[in-house]
Formats: C-alpha cells, structure tokens, sequence
C-alpha cells in the first residue's frame, strides 16, 4: 500500500509529521523507523516501504521537527554539512522522547496490532536513538540500531534493556573507531537478549542503497536479521 504523510498530535500538546507504511493486509505491527541526519527523505521513506512488505506498520517521526521540519535532505556537499549542523544541535533526550509518542500514536491507529508490542528500527541518529530507546522505553519489545554513532558513550544503558536489542555495526565505519568499537561488542557479550554483528569491510551507511557505501551483500544480511528479531519478537 502507497504510505503518506501524517500529523501526530501527542498528549502533551507537541504536533509534527510522520510517514506512515503500511503492509497490504493493511495491518501488522507497529515499528517506528528512526531517520538519519537527513530528515525523513526519500531513502527513509523507501525503507519504512521496505519494512511494510515484510508485514509491519511503519512510522518514521520527523526528529527535526523543532529546528528544521520536514526538512529532506540529500547527499551533496551542502547537504552533508547542513545534516551535521543538524546532528550537532540534536537533543537525543528530547528524541527519544518523540520516539515515545510515535509510539504513543502508532498504538492508536487502526493499522497497528499491539498485541505482542512494538519495535524501533534506526539508522546513523536513528541507530543511536533505537539503541536509546531500547535501553528506557519498556514497551520497545524490539530494538534495531544501524551504525548508531556515540553508543559506546552510553553504555551504561545496557543493563535496562528488558527486550530484545540488535546492533549492525561497519568494521570501517569512520564515526566508531576501532576502540569504540571493541568496547561495543564486548559489553554486548554481557547480555544474551543483545546482540552485535560486525560487518567486514564495510563502512557507514552501508545499507542506503544510493550510499557511495552501500555494500549489497551485507545489507541483505543485516535486513535479515532484523527482520528476523523483529519477527521473533512481534511477529508478524
């Protein structure tokens, strides 16, 4: 089914847009997709399409919305520094806050079965912002980080997970040195409801298909397995 646009109005009186997918029963569970530094652009909206054929209710929250809404940006020089100028100013408290609500609202809309719980999927400040999520929201069953930049700084969380946690991780990713990367993995070992895959020669942004990264082969293996703990968990 063709997505659209929303407008999510949450309790607390905040009001911003969204890109709502749905699978073609026209129900499934609900995922909030967690955008890159640029905006919910056209590559966001082709994956939360892309989760929607797998059988979900997919809402990707416009995270910019107090400093930039709606802002789509793409990938040229200008654009890259405008995204950072973006990433640099972020609240990640306040991110993960509207991850609340998207998951608030996704649970009142008719398209959502919230029977076995919800799932966050991210990438780049989304990868950061689902591993956030999965670590304080309890009604995340299920939580998927891409390439999240700046978890080794936040490490501490680990321990409230109460779901399930997957980490897609670049061996060359140019955001998460090696060091970073190691401390990762190995807090990860701790924990038998999280898991980290590292995915060899190959660097940030390896799963956007228009990425000068993007690497074919292991983003068809990483979307398996979040498809996989995303099925595991909440079903469809």
């Amino acid at each position: 089914m063709a997505g659209q646009t929303i407008q999510i109005k949450t309790a607390s009186g905040k009001q911003f847009s969204a890109y709502l997918a749905t699978p073609e029963t026209g129900k499934g569970p609900g995922v909030v997709l967690c955008q890159e530094i640029f905006g919910v652009n056209a590559a966001m909206r082709e994956k939360a399409d892309f989760l929607a054929e797998e059988g979900y209710t997919v809402l990707v929250p416009d995270l910019f919305w107090r400093v930039a809404p709606n802002i789509e940006l793409g990938y040229t020089p200008e654009d890259f520094q405008k995204a950072f100028e973006l990433y640099q100013q972020y609240d990640e408290n306040l991110g993960v806050e509207d991850i609340q609500d998207s998951l608030a609202f996704l649970k009142t809309r008719p398209e959502c079965d919230t029977s076995t719980g919800l799932g966050v999927v991210g990438y780049c400040l989304g990868g950061k912002l689902a591993y956030l999520a999965g670590c304080r929201l309890s009604e995340v069953v299920c939580a998927v980080g891409y390439y999240g930049v700046g978890i080794e700084k936040a490490l501490d969380e680990l321990a409230n997970v109460k779901g399930r946690l997957v980490l897609h991780i670049a061996e060359l990713d140019q955001f998460t040195p090696p060091d970073a990367r190691q401390a990762i993995v190995d807090a990860v070992n701790q924990y038998s409801n999280v898991q980290a895959y590292v995915y060899e020669g190959v660097d940030h942004a390896f799963a956007r298909p228009k990425s000068n990264h993007y690497h074919k082969p292991s983003a068809r293996f990483a979307h398996g397995r979040t498809v996989t703990a995303l099925h595991e968990t909440i079903g469809p």
